[in-house]
């Protein structure tokens, strides 16, 4: 069988098993069902379990020593390659990881915390941080938030340890490094640029996160040293509250918000609202609480799961899983179906996070949110000095979720309730709760569902931040229109999973990925006006 050939029949199974993958996790996610859960791990057994013929391994070895691969044909078995040498493990123990997995999924998704014999959505209590001033209320409300991680911390220990074993028995320390390698990143590099990171930007996010604390104590009555997590605006400090100032809630009541997203890709010549009807976009009991976007058959069935409120983080929110989505549509088709994909995580996550947080940028307010200049005035000073806190805020938690999760699959005997909140202190300068022996950093589900992927979620910022530069400074000055979304479809988007994520990254922008562009914009004192 030649290249071309064995290509071909890889092309025409992973669609298949892809289609059965896709419908089973996105009915598992939107029904809460446990026959869903169960289809879906064994769906994802499946997978794994193609991946892990030996046979097939030793053929794409063989293939890529060939001379005279063309590109495509190299970087299609490149993909290959990395994605069966994970999966050259038993029958046994792949069907057992996706078991374990989708059991853990299933008690995420159907966990509903009670307070005062009053059961809490993740709406709920998202809205009890954002928005009341009761001390105890808010304290419960947070406890609540992760009475899931005392639910699912055994089994979510024992499934780290049943990673790390087939992770080892492939010639890896632990799962952590192996992930790390075969998403084609370096892991001493990226955590020297996470390292640096912090330290760049520590004495800017002191000063940001000590004049968010005195507003804070003043707001609910109390002395700063008497902060605690609930006192923020999300269970994980993963957010900047918004400041009076700076609160856009009031202007997204009463909005459409598949509208108002519509309306900013058709103003890029990127329309994406023929997804919707295949979407899920609205709150209900059952289904996964959070948001996600999913390419079921990297054909042009393209679905984003939502729980719409009509405020500031759900527009966001909407940005960011249909600038996913875009990622997916506008991949060209003409490619294999092993390349019909983002370049890498981190590089669809670099998309919808330049849409994503366009909820707080002038041009965008002014153009679809219709603010009128005046409003605008007022509001900019208040909302740049927010979108630099708001990003070293997101960039402490990444960094803290990162930290921890490797030294979870170093050593997951070690305290980790301690070490969870040690990190947290360190790093987000967050004050522990008293007497806390929960496992809290447990109610945190990626690390069931998305394990060793949440570093991506910085370096798609970091790539973010180096695009809408580059944009700025060669494309428009103006970044809503159809120049800057051809050069967006065209260049980023359509080529798919062609080229290796940092040469991509290089060839759309000029240079590789560079921290520098992301420390310019939010760790300097004054931020770069973006």
């Amino acid at each position: 069988m030649n290249v071309e050939q064995f290509l071909k029949q890889q092309n025409e199974q992973f669609q298949i098993l892809l289609k059965k993958s896709s419908y089973a996790g996105w009915m598992a996610q939107t029904t809460g069902e446990k026959k869903w859960a169960e289809e879906a791990g064994k769906a994802s057994s499946e997978f794994s379990l193609y991946y892990s013929d030996s046979e097939r391994f030793e053929k794409v070895k063989e293939l890529l020593s060939k001379e005279n691969l063309s590109p495509e044909q190299q970087r299609q078995l490149e993909l290959l390659e990395t994605e069966m040498k994970e999966n050259q493990m038993s029958k046994e123990t792949i069907e057992e990881l996706a078991s374990m997995s989708s059991e853990l999924n299933y008690l995420f998704n159907t966990y509903m915390p009670q307070v005062d014999g009053r059961k809490l959505s993740a709406n709920s209590i998202r809205d009890i941080l954002v928005n009341s001033t009761d001390n105890v209320e808010r304290e419960k409300a947070w406890k609540a938030s992760k009475e899931v991680g005392a639910e699912v911390s055994t089994k979510l220990i024992e499934l780290v340890k049943k990673r790390n074993e087939a992770a080892r028995n492939l010639g890896y320390e632990n799962y952590y490094k192996m992930a790390f390698a075969n998403q084609e990143l370096d892991l001493e590099e990226i955590f020297t640029i996470f390292s640096n990171l912090v330290e760049q930007s520590d004495e800017t996010f002191r000063k940001l996160k000590s004049e968010l604390d005195a507003s804070l104590a003043e707001k609910f009555k109390i002395d700063v040293k008497d902060l605690r997590p609930w006192h923020y605006s999300d269970p994980f400090f993963q957010e900047a509250p918004a400041n009076e100032d700076a609160n856009l809630d009031p202007f997204f009541k009463g909005q459409n918000l598949e509208t108002l997203t519509a309306e900013t890709f058709n103003s890029m010549d990127m329309p994406i609202d023929g997804l919707y009807a295949s979407s899920d976009l609205n709150p209900r009991d059952g289904k996964n609480p959070t948001a996600f976007c999913m390419d079921m058959d990297r054909e042009g069935d393209i679905r984003v799961l939502c729980n719409n409120v009509d405020n500031t983080y759900w527009m966001g929110t909407m940005l960011h899983e249909f600038g996913h989505a875009a990622y997916n549509k506008y991949t060209n088709r003409d490619l294999p179906a092993l390349l019909r994909s983002p370049a890498h995580i981190l590089t669809t996550e670099a998309i919808a996070m330049l849409f994503g947080k366009m909820t707080e940028n002038r041009e965008w307010l002014s153009k679809f949110l219709k603010l009128d200049e005046a409003t605008l005035d007022k509001l900019a000073p208040s909302l740049e000095k927010h979108e630099q806190l708001k990003m070293l805020i997101s960039a402490r938690w990444i960094i803290t979720f990162v930290f921890f999760e490797k030294a979870l699959y170093e050593n997951p005997d070690q305290d980790l309730n301690a070490l969870w909140w040690e990190t947290v202190e360190k790093i987000q300068l967050v004050n522990p709760p008293e007497n806390r022996t929960n496992p809290d950093w447990a109610a945190k589900i990626h690390f069931t569902l998305a394990p060793v992927y949440y570093q991506n979620y910085l370096l798609g910022e970091l790539t973010s931040a180096q695009l809408h530069q580059y944009i700025l400074n060669n494309i428009s000055e103006e970044f809503f229109t159809p120049q800057v979304g051809a050069y967006i479809r065209d260049e980023f988007l359509a080529p798919g999973s062609s080229y290796h994520w940092n040469k991509k990254i290089e060839m759309v922008t000029g240079e590789p990925l560079n921290p520098a562009f992301f420390v310019k914009a939010y760790c300097e004192k004054t931020p770069v006006k973006r």
